[in-house]
């Protein structure tokens, strides 16, 4: 039979009897020595479980690492994005300032103006003291600048719109039709420059365009503007209107048989505002015709371009230059 184990006993020799007597160890020992193997134990689990947790991820650990990937990985898709943006917005401030403000005749918004920074307190501050602080708070000084551009880009589209605003009610007003409407020409009687009058027989400047007509026809406001002056009167330009149309111009309808607008009224491009007469001091039933810029006299024949092709303006040209007497 195979021989049995016994357990080890331990023996301490007594001097005094010359003999080995047994070793039994106390309660106080006995704990001792337990407590000895339990601590002997853990610090050996601690030193596996160090090992164990230096070389393998646990579970929470392996999501935190997806995650941290998935994170990184829009992080870079949110910087392309932040770089499409960015020149997004470059076109867009080239396009407003070397083609919408040069249509409004307006400079361009200073590049000092547009790179402005962000002015104030440290704005990142909660962002500091992580690993990857320098990145984002990059990243976020980057976004800052954009919100910039943008806001700088946005203000400039709202002036660009009281431009075109401005702009349009500008071309509204401009005079740029004939008082009386005129589709052959051959009622053009004499233009802006010098010319015979017809009573005095004398050269002398003639500062507006006569149209002969009727009597009774139709007198249009060639812009927008507010009536300034309707006056009756005997002697030179008879009965008269004069429309402020804003932006430095003035016209006025002269020899008038009688008057379709009152002072302060407002009225529009092709509004019936008189009708041809020849009051005044006038030979015959015409329509005396002027334009003034910043209160000068100019050649009303520059401001038809609304109603006349390029041949009815250039026929109409011809007879006004041919004629060398007016009417008034």
């Amino acid at each position: 039979m195979p021989s049995q184990k016994m357990p080890k006993t331990k023996y301490k020799f007594n001097h005094e009897t010359l003999s080995f007597d047994r070793i039994r160890l106390g309660l106080r020992q006995t704990f001792l020595r337990l407590f000895g193997y339990f601590i002997a134990s853990l610090f050996l689990a601690g030193i596996y479980g160090f090992i164990f947790a230096f070389i393998f991820d646990s579970p929470q650990e392996k999501a935190l690492k997806r995650e941290i990937a998935q994170l990184t990985l829009q992080f870079e898709l949110m910087n392309k994005e932040m770089e499409n943006v960015e020149k997004v917005l470059f076109h867009l401030q080239e396009t407003d300032d070397n083609l919408y403000r040069t249509i409004f005749e307006s400079e361009p918004v200073a590049s000092s103006f547009r790179e402005g920074g962000i002015g104030g307190v440290n704005r990142y501050e909660e962002l500091e003291g992580f690993s990857n602080s320098e990145l984002v708070i990059e990243t976020a000084r980057r976004l800052d600048r954009i919100r910039k551009k943008i806001y700088v880009q946005s203000e400039s589209f709202d002036e660009l719109i009281a431009y075109a605003r401005e702009k349009e009610e500008m071309l509204s007003s401009i005079p740029a039709i004939q008082p009386v409407s005129n589709s052959d020409l051959k009622r053009t009687a004499s233009g802006f420059g010098y010319r015979i009058h017809p009573i005095y027989k004398i050269s002398k400047f003639h500062s507006g365009m006569d149209f002969t007509a009727p009597t009774g026809t139709d007198v249009y406001s060639t812009g927008n503007g507010v009536i300034r002056e309707v006056k009756s009167a005997r002697r030179e330009l008879g009965n008269h209107i004069v429309i402020d149309h804003g932006f430095g111009y003035q016209t006025v309808y002269a020899h008038l048989d009688r008057f379709n607008v009152r002072v302060g009224q407002k009225v529009k491009r092709g509004d019936v505002i008189g009708f041809v007469g020849s009051t005044g001091l006038s030979t015959a039933p015409h329509l005396h015709y002027e334009v003034h810029v910043n209160g000068r006299p100019v050649d009303p024949a520059m401001y038809y371009f609304n109603d006349l092709t390029p041949e009815e303006y250039e026929r109409m040209l011809e007879i006004s230059s041919k004629s060398g007497q007016t009417f008034d």
